[in-house]
C-alpha cells in the first residue's frame, strides 16, 4: 500500500457511475485474550464449503452482501470462484439457521503465515441478535489454530457503520487507511438498484 500514490488533502472527484468508500484495515498479531465463554445460539451451525458449493455461495453472499455493495466475488467467473473456495487453504462457510443460510464466514490463509477475514455477515433479521459475535469467536479460533502471525481483515464506509467499532472490541487494531473508488455494482446489473440506500445511486 506505501507504493501507491496519496490522494491530495481536500475533495477529490469521483468518476459519474462509481461509489468511492474509506478503506480501514486492521490486524491482529496474537489471539485476544478470553472473555468468558460466550452461549452458542440456539440453532445455529457452520457448513463449510467447498468448490462444488460455488452457486450456495454465490446466493449466500447477496443475502449477505447486497445491502453493503459488496461486489467482489461478483465480478469473478465461476471457475475463478470455485478456485477459491475449493483451495484447501481458504475456509469458507456458511451459517445455517433450521435449514436456511443467514451468514458468511470466509478466513484464507493463503498468504503463508498470515489469515486473512475475507468475509464476515450476516443477512439483516440476524444483525443484533448476538450471532455476529459468536460468529467472530469461531473466526478468531480457526485462524489461531493454524501457525500464523497476523490475522488481518480490512472493512469500507459502505460496509455496516459499526462494523470497525466491532472489529476492535474483538481484539483487531487499525493500522492504515484507503480510498477505493468502483464501478457501482447496480449500474451493470450486478446488484439490484434498489439495495444500500445509504450509498445513493448517482449517474444511472
Amino acid at each position: 500500500m506505501s507504493s501507491l500514490p496519496s490522494l491530495p488533502p481536500g475533495y477529490s472527484p469521483v468518476p459519474q457511475g462509481h461509489v468511492a468508500s474509506v478503506v480501514t484495515y486492521l490486524e491482529m498479531t496474537a489471539p485476544p485474550a478470553p472473555n468468558g465463554q460466550r452461549d452458542h445460539p440456539a440453532r445455529h451451525t457452520l457448513e463449510r464449503l467447498g468448490a462444488a458449493d460455488y452457486t450456495r455461495y454465490q446466493a449466500v453472499y447477496r443475502a449477505v452482501g447486497s445491502e453493503w455493495l459488496w461486489f467482489s466475488r461478483l465480478r469473478m467467473d465461476d471457475s475463478a470462484l470455485r478456485a477459491i473456495i475449493g483451495d484447501p487453504q481458504v475456509e469458507a462457510y456458511v451459517v445455517c439457521l433450521d435449514g436456511r443460510d443467514i451468514g458468511l464466514l470466509e478466513l484464507d490463509f493463503r498468504e503463508g503465515e498470515g489469515c486473512e477475514l475475507a468475509f464476515l455477515g450476516l443477512v439483516k433479521e440476524q444483525v443484533g441478535q448476538g450471532v455476529g459475535r459468536w460468529l467472530m469467536d469461531q473466526a478468531i479460533v480457526r485462524a489461531w489454530s493454524r501457525p500464523i502471525q497476523r490475522f488481518h481483515v480490512h472493512t469500507c464506509t459502505l460496509d455496516h457503520p459499526n462494523a470497525v467499532a466491532f472489529y476492535v472490541r474483538s481484539g483487531f487494531t487499525p493500522i492504515r487507511r484507503a480510498v477505493e473508488v468502483a464501478l457501482d455494482p447496480r449500474l451493470v446489473g450486478e446488484l439490484p438498484r434498489d439495495v444500500a440506500a445509504h450509498a445513493p445511486l448517482i449517474g444511472g
